[in-house]
């Protein structure tokens, strides 16, 4: 009788990849990332377990949405108190914390349980073109995706 191989700790080898999210489409780089992060490109992919690599994302805050988003996507968050909810646009939210933008778009896109919170751990997002993990030695990895014409 055979079985389906597991991949092992040996077997596995976690890459670093680096996206420059300038000018790029905040959905289509947000399930990007999510594929690498899950470890979905990967031959030995396996669904209960981290088989991902670790993404580090830089030039965030130069990220665009289409259409009226700019103005109607709203970002809200909840302290927990009564009258606790804040609202915020996602312009407003890019001026003033713009790593947070990718970040929840990801974090939608992952398992809603403990191997989801930890595939997310291995995201690093930053709001200008520099990070501090150049001792991983990281890949450039690009996206094709559609560009953004600007008017």
């Amino acid at each position: 009788m055979t079985k389906t191989p597991l991949p092992t700790k040996e077997t596995l080898d976690y890459k670093w990849y680096v996206i420059d999210a300038a000018d790029m489409r905040l959905g289509r780089l947000a399930s990007a990332i999510a594929m690498i992060l899950r470890g979905k490109n990967k031959p030995m992919f396996t669904p209960h377990m981290d088989t991902g690599d670790f993404v580090i994302v830089v030039n965030a805050e130069k990220v665009v949405v289409t259409g009226k988003k700019n103005s109607q996507k709203l970002y809200r968050r909840h302290s927990g108190r009564p009258g606790g909810m804040k609202i915020e646009t996602f312009d407003q939210l890019q001026a003033r914390i713009p790593e947070r933008i990718i970040e929840k778009a990801v974090k939608g896109m992952l398992p809603k349980n403990a191997l989801g919170r930890k595939l997310f751990t291995k995201l690093k997002v930053y709001a200008g073109p520099d990070h501090p993990h150049e001792a991983q030695q990281p890949e450039v990895k690009t996206i094709n995706t559609i560009p953004v014409s600007r008017r």
